[in-house]
Order: C-alpha cells, then structure tokens, then sequence
C-alpha cells in the first residue's frame, strides 16, 4: 500500500531562499543607513583635544604689545645752524635743567651780533647828543624868556608912570603914546617866547620819546641776537636722561635739525601697537593688565593716535597704581587689553575648531565618550583663551577643540581610543 511521505519543513533550497532574502535585507539596511544616515569618521582620541564647557568669571580682552617709554620725551633741535666745536657730555648721561651738552660756532651770527652791538652804541650816542643840543636849546629860551620877562617888567613901570604924568598933563601924548606901545610890544613877545618855549617842550618830549623806542627796539633786537649766539651752546631743557644723540665734532647741524632728546625719569608710559581692526572701540580709559616678575599691574589708555600705518595705530597707556620696579625703557610687555568688565558667562575654550566652522558649529561628544555629533552654536565675546557661548553649549558639555581640517563634511566622528 502507499505510504504517505513527511515533507521536510528545512529543505536545503528553502533554507538557500531566506539566506538570500537576508542578505538582501541586510545589505539595503546597510546601504539606507550608510547613504541616508549621519557621515561617520574614526578618530584616535590621542591626536584631538577634548575641552569641558564651563561657567566662570569672564571678560572680553585682546593680546597686545607695547614698548616702555620715558612719560614725557623732550626733542632737542638745532634752534641756530653751525659746526660742532666741543661736546661736553656723551650720550646716555643724566642732565639738570640748563646744563650744556655741546657748543657750535657760526661766524654770519657772530659779526651780526658785532654790527647789532655796533648799532646800538651809535644809536645811544646820537640819542645822548640830542638830549643835550635839547637841553642847551631849552637853556637858551629860558634866558630870552627871562630877558622878555625882565623887559616886560621895566616897560610896564615905565608905562604906568607915563600914564601918571600924562593924567598930571606933565608930559606930553608922543611920550606916553612911545612908553604905551613898548609895554605892549614886551608883553606880546612875552607871550611869543612863552609859546615856543611850550613847543619846543612837547617837540623835545617826542623827539626824547622817538628816540627812546628806537633805541629800546634796537636793544630788543641786539638781546635777540645775543639769545641766538647763545643758543650755540646746546642746554637740557628740563632734568632728565640725555639718549639718542647725534651730533660729532667737526660736524655742521642745519637749523631745526634733530640732535638728540631728553627723557624725563620720574615715570614711564607704555606705547602699544594696536589691529585697525579695532579703532572704533579703543577710547580714552580702557584698562589693561600684564604680569611682571610674578606680579600684575594695571594699565590705563590716556591717548589714542587715530593715524592708521600698515594696518595698525597706536595708543599710549600709563600705569594706573605703581610702577614695577626693574622695568626699562624699551622693554615689551605683553598686555591684556580689557573692551568690558569681569561678568559669569558660559564659555570654551579656544582652539582651531574656529578656523572650520567659524564659530557657528562644534563637535560635541555624547554622554557615553564614544561619538561625537555636530551640534549648532552661537559664540559671543572672546579673550585670548576663551570664547563667550551664547547658544548651544550648556556648563559640562564636552566638545572638540582641536582643528577641523580632516574631517571633511562628516557629521559624526566615532571616538577610537
């Protein structure tokens, strides 16, 4: 009789069928996941930098470089031209106020002092021979004056007399008329002598007065010319230390030109070399800092020089409590220049991630340490060595910091210790 035969439930080709169909599974799976998924990258975690996202005290500053100076520079010029005789001091040496550092000669102002003396003496001898041809004319008129007055006296007794003997019918009119008319004629040349005598008073007084100023500017301009020949003899304006000289004997110096300068030592200030980039918030006031000998101080900007060359200007700050002690002039010190007060901000360090992403992104590491995704960011203020975070990063987070530049457009890096 026929036997039924049991149908195996594994046969060779239905096991082949589902293995096949699998497989095809498996591979679109992985290629949906490799294709429509995150881009992904292994990275050795010993070549990137893992920084932790903090809360902390954080101010807005940038790095700068100054140079100490001396506060106040005084200029030393040639204010008359001439040949370097003799120098009295060398460079580098500490002046009082009107010590001479060296002397020139120059023979032109030397005969024009001669000639201005000259003048002078000339004129004061003219001056004084017209006093006394003033004095000996104003003798003489005195004298006729006294000679008139005198005249005047004797013609007026004689008048009245007249008149007397007239009314007595003594003597007759011609004689009377004769001594009437020479009483009056006296008394008008009276009159006459008294009015020269008051001109050649006041034309004196403006004579002396003319020839009072003339000599007083000729005096004036012969104390010119003696300042000019002393300013020969090169002096220190103020006390202080002479640098920068330039000057040699034998050699000649034009007018105006630069033969050294004097630093005044009671302080220094800093000149500090700034990025245009940040002229417009560079103002009068702005604080600084820098370190020296394990100690930090304070700088303050007093003056901004808005003149741009090769793409930086300059600003002078001056130190806002002590001076360090040791510092010298022309050291460089390097400055935190603060543009806002210390506030609590969350922030991250920087690193080259910035060059990449230009702050709007960063790789932030997962919980597990294993992978690191993209996330979006918003970066504010910064200092040398953190970046004010303003959107995306929370205090703990961990980010990468190092640079960017392999990886390309990926989207997740897998962490491989």
């Amino acid at each position: 009789m026929d036997r039924v035969i049991a149908q195996k439930r594994w046969n060779k080709k239905r096991i082949l069928t589902i293995a096949a169909v699998a497989g095809i599974v498996l591979l679109a799976g992985a290629s949906y996941y490799l294709t429509s998924g995150k881009s992904r990258l292994n990275v050795d975690t010993e070549r990137i930098t893992v920084s932790e996202v903090k809360k902390g005290p954080f101010q807005e500053t940038i790095p700068v470089n100054g140079i100490v100076l001396p506060i106040t520079t005084i200029y030393l010029d040639a204010i008359e031209g001439g040949r370097v005789e003799e120098k009295y001091v060398e460079d580098g040496a500490v002046m009082k106020k009107g010590e001479p550092i060296l002397r020139m000669s120059n023979t032109d102002l030397e005969l024009s002092l001669v000639n201005q003396e000259t003048s002078v003496y000339n004129l004061l001898t003219q001056m004084q021979i017209s006093q006394n041809a003033a004095q000996q004319n104003t003798v003489n008129r005195l004298n006729q004056l006294t000679d008139a007055a005198s005249q005047l006296k004797e013609a007026e007794r004689v008048y009245k007399l007249n008149k007397s003997l007239y009314d007595q019918k003594v003597i007759g009119l011609q004689e009377f008329r004769q001594s009437e008319n020479n009483y009056y004629y006296l008394l008008e040349k009276k009159k006459l002598s008294e009015q020269i005598m008051n001109q050649d008073s006041v034309s004196n007084l403006q004579q002396l007065s003319q020839a009072k100023q003339s000599y007083h500017g000729s005096q004036n301009a012969l104390n010119v010319m003696r300042k000019k020949v002393g300013d020969l003899i090169v002096r220190a304006p103020v006390d202080g230390q002479l640098t920068s000289l330039d000057a040699e004997i034998g050699q000649s110096k034009n007018k105006g030109e630069r033969l050294g300068q004097i630093d005044v030592l009671r302080g220094f200030k800093v000149r500090v070399d700034i990025d245009e980039h940040y002229i417009s918030r560079i103002i009068t006031g702005l604080y600084g800092g820098f370190t020296f000998a394990n100690k930090d101080y304070k700088l303050i900007v007093k003056k901004v020089y808005t003149q741009v060359t090769n793409g930086r200007f300059q600003v002078d700050m001056e130190f806002a409590d002590e001076i360090p002690k040791g510092i010298r002039r022309g050291q460089t010190l390097q400055i935190r220049l603060a543009f806002s007060d210390e506030v609590e901000a969350v922030q991250v360090a920087k690193g080259g991630f910035y060059q990449q992403t230009g702050g709007n992104w960063i790789f932030k590491v997962s919980e597990s340490g294993n992978t690191a995704y993209k996330v979006d960011i918003q970066l504010g203020r910064q200092n040398p060595d953190y970046y004010e975070v303003l959107q995306g990063l929370k205090p703990g987070d961990k980010v990468i910091t190092s640079g960017y530049e392999n990886y390309g457009n990926m989207q997740e890096l897998v962490l491989k210790k």
